[in-house]
């Protein structure tokens, strides 16, 4: 066989096997998640849920104080976003662990602004959160399920292993 059609075949190979080995690894890579207020939520709203978070669900609140990092008394959102985020990653980030009354949903888009760095969690290829759920309901109510992420469908690899066989079957 030509050097040339070797490299193929090893590439066509390659592609082939590549979804196998995705597999083996647990899929597509961790992704990064974050709980922040909605856009179309009401300041008041967003101003009950931030006080909640901050008072009795035992949120750290000192970076959106006075002089923190995140202090910005411009926007409640960008203010209910820290505090609802730190909330949901020491609950399990659940799906009741980012809602706040229908008021936040989770982003893969960094919500971080300026000096203010939102931590984030992470979600594994098959929809599950990383971290542990926690022990008892945090009575904030159902909101959007995430966990019921579709598998990835393998059929996309077997065209590079059908061209393999046709060109260099023969």
């Amino acid at each position: 066989m030509s050097t040339s059609k070797s490299l193929v075949l090893a590439l066509f190979l390659l592609l082939g096997l590549s979804p196998l080995i995705a597999a083996a690894n647990g899929g597509a890579p961790p992704q990064e998640l974050w709980c922040v207020a909605k856009n179309n939520a009401e300041d008041a709203s967003l101003q009950a849920a931030l006080d909640w978070a901050c008072g009795a669900g035992g949120a750290d609140c000192g970076p959106i104080q006075s002089g923190g990092p995140c202090y910005d008394p411009s926007s409640v959102q960008n203010t209910a976003s820290f505090a609802f985020n730190d909330y949901f990653l020491k609950h399990g980030m659940t799906d009741d662990s980012c809602n706040f009354n229908n008021n936040a949903a989770v982003t893969s888009l960094n919500p971080s602004f300026g000096n203010c760095k939102f931590h984030s969690g992470m979600v594994g290829s098959n929809g599950s959160f990383s971290g542990s759920a926690p022990s008892s309901s945090v009575g904030l109510g159902p909101s959007e399920d995430l966990s019921g992420c579709r598998k990835v469908s393998w059929g996309w690899w077997l065209w590079p292993l059908m061209f393999m066989v046709s060109v260099f079957g023969s």
